[in-house]
């Protein structure tokens, strides 16, 4: 596990220019010092080769060298590893430990169809997702001095983000109409079971169904909206424990409409870790967070837990600032080279007025994933 001196977070992070002009020097100095913010070389170790490729872009300043063997890497190392991936004695003690995710501006489709993403979180010291320990993006919520141009430029990032109804994935055609009710309409959104963030970042409720109840019991009256995970609807992700039974403990099921478009209908989001709580807020809607997301414990959600380390009251566009423009990083599909949150969201809305089809082979991937999945629950049983 890092502690504190295992981080080497820049103690002032890179801003991106709002000038983009590659012919400026703002924009070529800037090029270069995130070019330089790591060794010139790096080791990486457990990537695909579909990522491989992509390591490579986003550490372009840096020759990246695969699943090298411990004797031959030097002493110390930046080793690159993807998420809460485990790290052998070897590697905490002799190894400054990169941890890679995706980035909450990410693309037009879903990763586990291997759609590439335009941001990554780099973390020098945990992953954002992980209550247990600090990470870089809440240490920057934490310590950060957020000044007015910098909260200026998140406010206007916010209001475009929901202006086009953009989220993480960007994923859903069909529409959804708000009932005629007067109660209030909560969604709740599902998530992954298996995935880490519920492990490192759920201590309490830690499954779909159980958060469904409990936000049942707290709210009889209230219409509740239930929206499976969009990794599951398309059968790349096993279902969650007993979330046959959800539609006991709700009032509607939704499936394929985009998460902005419900957001704005909605008047809660009830989760226990998801992104479409932060994607709620951005919105100005009400979130009750059961477990433990980054953008809990800052006084802009209703906590039902809490981390004693952050101890800080934020405004929104602090949040904002630190989770779309100083934490991620971002890279251009188009040029390859490092851009900023306002390009990536060009770049987003152009690719989704595209309208994407995924290739032959990704849907032959999606197939033998929806085997690998019902084979697995075969052999559980």
């Amino acid at each position: 596990m890092a502690t504190k001196q295992d981080c080497i977070t820049i103690s002032e992070p890179l801003i991106p220019p709002i000038d983009t002009d590659p012919t400026q020097a703002a924009w070529q100095t800037w090029q270069q010092q995130m070019r330089q913010r790591f060794p010139a070389q790096v080791y990486a170790r457990g990537f695909s080769g579909y990522k491989k490729p992509i390591v490579r872009r986003f550490f372009q300043g840096s020759t990246v060298i695969f699943d090298c063997p411990p004797a031959q890497m030097p002493t110390p190392a930046t080793l690159v590893i993807w998420g809460r991936q485990a790290v052998s004695a070897w590697e905490a003690e002799h190894c400054r430990i990169i941890r890679l995710e995706d980035g909450f501006i990410r693309s037009v489709g879903l990763g586990a169809d291997l759609i590439q993403p335009l941001s990554w979180a780099l973390d020098t010291c945990g992953i954002y997702y992980d209550a247990t320990q600090p990470s870089d993006l809440e240490n920057l919520l934490e310590n950060y001095h957020f000044d007015t141009a910098l909260l200026s430029r998140a406010q206007a990032l916010r209001q475009r983000l929901v202006a086009a109804g953009l989220t993480k994935y960007n994923v859903g055609t069909a529409t959804w109409q708000r009932p005629t009710v007067a109660n209030p309409v909560i969604l709740v959104p599902g998530q992954v079971e298996s995935d880490a963030s519920l492990a490192f970042g759920a201590p309490g409720l830690r499954n779909n169904l159980d958060l469904l109840k409990a936000v049942r019991l707290a709210n009889p009256a209230a219409y509740i909206l239930y929206k499976p995970h969009p990794d599951v609807v398309a059968g790349l992700r096993k279902r969650g424990q007993g979330e046959d039974e959800a539609r006991q403990w709700c009032d509607e099921i939704v499936v394929d409409v985009a998460m902005g478009a419900l957001l704005e209908q909605v008047d809660a989001v009830h989760t226990l870790t998801s992104l479409s709580g932060f994607e709620a807020l951005l919105r100005g809607k009400q979130v009750v967070c059961y477990g433990l997301p980054f953008y809990a414990g800052w006084g802009l959600t209703e906590d039902v837990l809490t981390v004693g380390r952050r101890t800080r009251t934020l405004q929104l566009d602090e949040l904002v600032a630190a989770t779309l423009i100083l934490y991620p990083t971002y890279v251009s599909r188009s040029n390859g080279q490092f851009t900023t949150p306002e390009q990536a969201l060009d770049e987003l809305l152009r690719w989704r007025g595209q309208m994407p089809v995924l290739p032959w082979w990704r849907l032959w991937l999606r197939g033998f994933l929806k085997i690998e999945i019902l084979l697995k629950a075969c052999f559980k049983e």
